[in-house]
């Protein structure tokens, strides 16, 4: 089987204390002098024989930073195992670290781009190896949510709904289908490459006076466009009308006033996410649901 040398690096078990989840660490793929990793959080009561669904999660930080164990990231882990998923959480290229123009206004609109390009595969990649080796993990790959946070959002979303425009070869990615997401504060380039076929049930929280990631249509960073780095990307309010133009179920956490405070994990509203899930992947209903908050 196609990537046993990366199952037999086993890196990391232990018991933890919030659901009694087991986690087991994998490399999934190795880019240059990265080996990217994956933490897979299985539930207690879990059996090697189970196939379960999964939330396949991409943590924040500017693509400089975050960390797929940060306290909150390991949090949500565990409430995803409670819940009956494989919550798989992976680490990625960061290739903005060390970079003199950040990711800002500064940082040329193809490097931004390359940058997204990079993420948006990383997670394919790590899609490719649950299904790969689904068997030994307990994966349901019909069922595969896939999540993220701010950068983590904008690179799961264009793993989601753009890798037609993010990768050269298609063919190692063919068979890899998303049932589901879960994005906060995330946006993709353009929206119009969602379509009827590729839509997925999707859980959005997104700040209208988001100042990093457009609330709805509008530059990366409130760039203006004489900047180096002026790009404009298709947030949650854009994405939403898409699928409402689809007939396509959404969930749609909208906070007025809200900044990129958003991008926080929502745990107080995490079950009602969890929900949303099982209503329309589960038992494919068609829920469209805005919630208003005022800040």
């Amino acid at each position: 089987m196609k990537n046993l040398l990366f199952l037999a690096l086993f890196l990391f078990l232990s018991i933890t204390g919030f659901s009694q989840s087991k986690v087991t660490t994998y490399i999934y793929s190795v880019k240059g002098s990265d080996s990217l990793k994956m933490d897979v959080y299985t539930p207690k009561n879990f059996k090697k024989t189970d196939s379960i669904p999964v939330l396949l999660w991409m943590h924040g930080g500017g693509f400089v930073g975050g960390d797929r164990a940060h306290p909150s990231e390991k949090k949500l882990a565990e409430l995803a195992a409670e819940n009956g998923y494989l919550g798989v959480f992976i680490s990625y290229r960061l290739t903005r670290i060390g970079q003199l123009t950040g990711f800002g206004c500064d940082c040329p609109k193809s490097e931004k781009l390359l940058t997204f390009k990079n993420a948006a595969i990383d997670f394919l990649d790590a899609a490719k190896f649950i299904y790969q080796n689904k068997a030994i993990l307990g994966a349901d790959t019909t069922k595969i949510i896939a999540g993220g946070s701010s950068a983590g959002a904008e690179g799961m979303l264009n793993a989601v709904y753009m890798k037609e425009y993010f990768v050269d070869d298609l063919k190692p990615y063919e068979n890899i289908k998303f049932s589901g997401v879960f994005s906060l504060a995330g946006a993709v380039v353009n929206a119009d490459y969602i379509t009827n076929t590729n839509a997925v049930p999707s859980a959005f929280f997104h700040g209208t006076d988001d100042n990093l990631v457009p609330y709805a249509s509008g530059a990366h960073h409130q760039c203006k466009p004489d900047r180096k780095g002026y790009l404009m990307l298709d947030g949650s309010a854009t994405i939403v009308d898409k699928l409402r133009k689809l007939e396509k179920p959404f969930y749609f956490y909208k906070v007025i006033g809200g900044k990129h405070e958003l991008s926080s994990i929502p745990f107080e509203q995490l079950d009602k996410v969890f929900t949303f899930f099982d209503q329309t992947i589960f038992k494919k209903e068609v829920v469209q649901t805005v919630r208003i908050i005022t800040k």
